[in-house]
């Protein structure tokens, strides 16, 4: 059996990267297919992270973007790079995550290749072009790994089938344990961080607002969080999508030169949990508040839009872009006591998954797909 992994992005990577070290341990050849902001500077150039996990062997790595390019033309250049690389290449299945516009355009090419395609954490509800994406990709995968069974039954509302659908939990579930991760010692030494308390801060676009909305919103954060002189905070830098740039502005603009104020591109995603771990809380508008935070029982503030009507959305707190509103929430967050039962996953995920493709049953499934009438 010969499968391959699709990556574009820091986050991505963190969820697929349990799901390949499970198919090498049960000797199932693999390449990983790399592009998107892994080969980019300004966050780091994080293919090194891939190459020092897997080796340069396993990994095929191609540019599709410059920093800040629109996700139009990032999708155009996608397809046609990706495209060149898998002509008369033969893989029994091709992982690809979530929502991100690389994946769209993998997926697309994938579909003409006549690959087969494993979506991990489809049908999940959120806000902006991202939703859309994810749904998109949904519809041209042929067997669908969820985290939960609200997702489940997402998929299974949109005529997917659902003998091909499996509530595996998140990969990323799979590196919380701590005999997984560094210790938090360590992960200081490595980042160069000196803070004994900290928050830990993301601000990504909302694709679906304009430019204007964009600077507006971040304008208020970032201005309200420099404000803020008796927390530390570790801030990370958006995802490279459409208003990115006007995001980063801002950034620079209110959050340098703060010396209560760490600012990173990027970090290797067994140090962010260990991060996460011991922070005294999280805010934002990143899923890693929803998926990642309640497992540790880390309180987590959501602000605006871009993560509506996520699964378990309901058991943290929210804010409006607004500089009363959001230290207003900050100050109530101490009071929240936490008790979080896990409902994206066991830490067990990619066992699940790979049991599932190295079954018959997936063998036989034809790439050919069919929509499934509801009863």
């Amino acid at each position: 059996m010969k499968i391959a992994f699709f990556t574009a992005s820091r986050a991505d990577y963190g969820k697929l990267k349990p799901i390949i070290i499970e198919a090498l341990k049960k000797k199932i050849q693999l390449k990983i297919f790399v592009t998107g902001s892994h080969l980019i500077k300004e966050y780091g150039n994080t293919i090194n992270q891939i190459e020092a996990d897997f080796g340069k062997k396993k990994i095929v790595s191609f540019s599709n973007q410059k920093f800040g390019d629109p996700h139009s033309q990032i999708f155009n250049n996608t397809v046609h790079k990706f495209s060149k690389l898998i002509n008369n290449k033969s893989f029994e299945c091709f992982f690809v995550h979530g929502d991100r516009i690389e994946t769209l355009a993998a997926a697309c090419v994938l579909t003409f290749s006549k690959i087969k395609i494993a979506h991990v954490e489809g049908g999940e509800l959120s806000g902006t072009v991202d939703e859309m994406i994810r749904h998109s990709v949904t519809k041209l995968s042929h067997i669908h790994f969820v985290t939960n069974n609200a997702a489940k039954k997402v998929l299974i509302n949109s005529g997917e089938n659902k003998k091909n659908i499996f509530v595996t939990g998140s990969p990323d579930i799979d590196i919380l344990k701590k005999n997984n991760r560094p210790n938090i010692s360590e992960v200081k030494k490595k980042y160069g961080i000196s803070y004994n308390n900290y928050i830990i801060s993301f601000l990504h676009p909302v694709t679906t607002q304009s430019k204007i909305e964009n600077k507006k919103n971040s304008e208020i954060y970032f201005k309200t969080i420099s404000s803020i002189k008796e927390k530390n905070i570790i801030h990370f830098m958006p995802n490279n999508d459409d208003h990115s740039l006007v995001i980063l502005s801002m950034m620079k603009k209110y959050l340098t030169k703060k010396k209560n104020i760490k600012i990173f591109s990027s970090m290797r995603f067994e140090h962010y949990l260990t991060l996460l771990e011991n922070c005294d809380f999280i805010i934002g508008n990143s899923s890693s508040a929803i998926m990642e935070a309640p497992y540790f029982n880390i309180p987590s503030i959501n602000l605006g839009d871009r993560q509506l009507n996520r699964h378990g959305l309901r058991k943290i707190l929210h804010a409006k872009f607004n500089k009363k509103n959001i230290l207003t929430t900050i100050k109530k967050i101490g009071t929240i006591k936490q008790n979080y039962r896990p409902i994206f996953g066991d830490g067990n995920s990619a066992k699940k998954i790979i049991k599932v493709i190295k079954s018959k049953k997936f063998l036989k499934l034809q790439i050919q797909k069919f929509y499934k009438n509801l009863k």
